[in-house]
């Protein structure tokens, strides 16, 4: 619920899709970290500086460019800044809140989406992060697969729908956010699995391998290997659909390099290529779910086979050494605090309070 003064992310996010236009959200952070990570559809003024110094008059000569007819959600980074800033605009008129928690609540939004044509598939969204989580139902049994660290989010829905968590799985050892798979497990005590060539130090965890399967009610869950994005990486097959991880994405594929160095991204990108023929031969009506949006609007985030090999020019490339050169040479900037990320996950390191904190900002687990 908000206040009078202040609106949470999670209903800020609600009226976002369902397509409000009478929100309008104002980001008050300066220009360059509003660049790298926002919330889609907002605007910038970048005035945080001066607000925290207790100067208001950067903010006011912007006003004209507020609709005075709107709801104005102010953000910042983490809601302190954002609320002299929606102070400001209320004492010139305007109906202004400030979003709780600021960017740092918004990464703990999640919002859930069954896949049409898909049955018993919802994807769970993270429009903070990029990321995207899987509950696979069938009867009253569920699978989690690639779960956020707030587990909460998973046992509510599972309530909601009357279902029995069975099972916990992530496709990978993930480096862009702290994974709440072994934790959803141990609340639930239920298996949680995991390719060996990923667990590392974890002692807690359940291996699968190619051609295992996972079962949920009467359901069975196909594991394929699918190496490249990292040496475990693994994706789902699910009736007509597959859960493909960091693999396969929808505008472009899982990087090899988060791994090591030039020649460990050589090999990834390499077994990358061999893991992306084997999704090809699926039939072409397969719906691939993947791991990681970027800025697709789409929700659920869905396209099959047919379509990726149509649209997505990385899955398309003919020949392995070309398919190699063309991912090595054009790598984004690595996921922040990757590393730490990874060896949480990997059970190299505990989590911390500040657990929350190493995740935030941009997505950056595709090649481009």
């Amino acid at each position: 619920m908000s206040s009078n003064t202040d609106i949470s992310p999670t209903e800020v996010a609600a009226r976002l899709r369902d397509g409000d236009e009478d929100l309008y959200v104002l980001d008050v952070r300066n220009e360059d970290e509003y660049e790298e990570w926002n919330i889609d559809g907002s605007h910038n003024v970048p005035v945080y500086d001066q607000l925290s110094g207790g100067n208001t008059l950067g903010l006011e000569h912007s006003l004209d460019d507020v609709p005075e007819d709107a709801e104005v959600a102010t953000v910042c980074v983490a809601g302190v800044v954002s609320q002299r800033a929606a102070q400001v605009l209320r004492n010139n008129g305007y109906d202004a809140k400030s979003m709780r928690g600021g960017m740092r609540g918004w990464a703990m939004v999640y919002q859930a989406y069954d896949v049409p044509d898909v049955d018993g598939v919802t994807q769970i969204v993270r429009p903070g992060t990029g990321c995207l989580s899987y509950v696979v139902q069938d009867g009253d049994e569920a699978l989690v697969v690639d779960p956020g660290q707030h587990i909460q989010v998973y046992q509510n829905l599972a309530e909601s729908r009357d279902l029995e968590i069975v099972a916990v799985a992530d496709t990978h050892a993930h480096a862009d956010h702290i994974s709440g798979g072994r934790d959803l497990a141990a609340a639930e005590d239920v298996p949680y699995y995991l390719h060996e060539k990923d667990a590392r130090e974890l002692d807690r965890y359940t291996a699968v391998e190619d051609g295992d399967e996972i079962a949920v009610g009467e359901r069975d869950v196909d594991v394929l290997f699918t190496p490249g994005h990292t040496r475990g990486s693994i994706s789902f097959r699910v009736g007509d659909a597959a859960l493909t991880g960091d693999t396969l994405f929808v505008r472009s594929v899982g990087r090899p390099d988060l791994e090591g160095g030039s020649d460990v991204a050589r090999e990834g990108a390499t077994l990358l290529f061999d893991s992306l023929d084997r999704l090809a031969d699926l039939p072409d009506g397969t719906v691939a779910l993947p791991g990681h949006f970027s800025d697709e609007e789409m929700r659920p985030l869905a396209a099959t086979i047919g379509e990726l090999e149509a649209n997505n020019g990385l899955f398309g490339v003919d020949t392995k050494s070309e398919f190699v050169d063309t991912i090595l040479e054009d790598l984004p900037d690595t996921p922040a605090n990757y590393n730490r990320i990874k060896r949480v996950n990997t059970g190299k390191e505990q989590a911390t309070a500040e657990a929350e904190t190493l995740e935030l900002g941009p997505n950056n687990c595709a090649s481009n």
